[in-house]
């Protein structure tokens, strides 16, 4: 059973996709996406520097772009499951067949230009907790006015909210919190800071073209399987003011016998995160076309809708 998943903001790197734009086909692609948004992908994703690409109204549409150009070098594999890591989730329900890749793209670069719009309103930012009891951990962040932003699983949990409060968890980390590590990121996403943007996105969700899952799709907001498109999309647009559980996600690809676990580009964290707490789920992290021969063989080896 495999289930193809799609990595959130912060996992975007300089350069990411230069490799990815040397396939047939994939620079062309990549310029009427560019087109249709008014944003330039590739110069984003190729020249542009660690500043440039931490701004949200521009990380996101990009990573979604990179999760769609990887999961096209796949041959039209079937997974057996669906699921993204906050804006990955955009990514999941093209891979899902919710949303068309045009309208995906547009949508979230609405989406980027909403929240980064909420994020200049105040100072805020997120970081990642290492270690720690989860119940104490989220405990101590409400002690001190932050919120448990994503709670991943694996002993990680994302504390969101302002610079000051960030600052005041540096100095009074949890017990049991080997470390606190600043996020990539230009806001407190996830978070009551993010209500604006759940505003302006629900006025574009209205005219979007919606499909129900033609595979199954787990969402973020509690791990559930959605089966109709409109609930997904509605909670696209809820998800950015409201935490991500992502380890409930990992207890339903348990739950659903998951054998394996494959990211699209730029794959790594959410690799990494199952390796801690899948364990013995097969995974992979596509991060350039070099992978892209283990990713088709173990789409072959774990896919029940490809074997069948």
């Amino acid at each position: 059973m495999l289930v193809l998943v799609a990595p959130g903001q912060g996992a975007q790197t300089p350069g990411f996709l230069t490799p990815w734009l040397d396939l047939p086909g994939a620079a062309d692609r990549v310029a009427a996406w560019s087109d249709a948004i008014d944003l330039d992908l590739a110069h984003y994703g190729t020249k542009a520097d660690a500043d440039e690409i931490r701004d949200t109204a521009v990380a996101q549409p990009l990573l979604v772009a990179a999760g769609l150009l990887a999961a096209a070098e796949l041959g039209g594999a079937a997974p057996d499951a669906v699921a993204g890591h906050s804006v990955g989730e955009i990514t999941a329900a093209v891979f899902a067949g919710v949303l068309d890749e045009v309208s995906a793209l547009g949508f979230v670069r609405g989406r980027g230009l909403a929240m980064a719009e909420a994020a200049a309103a105040a100072e805020t930012g997120m970081a990642a907790l290492l270690g720690g009891e989860p119940e104490q951990v989220v405990a101590h962040l409400e002690g001190l006015g932050l919120t448990a932003a994503n709670v991943n699983g694996a002993g990680q949990i994302v504390a969101a909210g302002t610079a000051g409060q960030l600052a005041a968890l540096a100095e009074d980390k949890p017990e049991g919190v080997r470390r606190v590590v600043a996020l990539k990121v230009a806001g407190a996403f996830h978070t009551e800071h993010m209500a604006p943007a759940v505003t302006a996105l629900r006025a574009r969700a209205a005219e979007l073209t919606v499909a129900d899952p033609s595979i199954p799709y787990v969402s973020n907001k509690d791990g559930a399987l959605v089966a109709s498109g409109d609930e997904v999309v509605a909670r696209l647009v809820g998800q950015v003011a409201n935490p991500v559980r992502w380890d409930l996600c990992m207890e339903t690809f348990a739950a659903r016998g998951v054998t394996a676990l494959l990211e699209v580009c730029p794959g790594g964290t959410l690799t990494g995160i199952a390796k801690r707490a899948l364990p013995g789920v097969k995974t992979l992290a596509l991060k350039t076309p070099d992978d892209l021969e283990a990713a088709r063989t173990l789409v072959a080896e774990h896919s029940a809708a490809d074997a069948a």
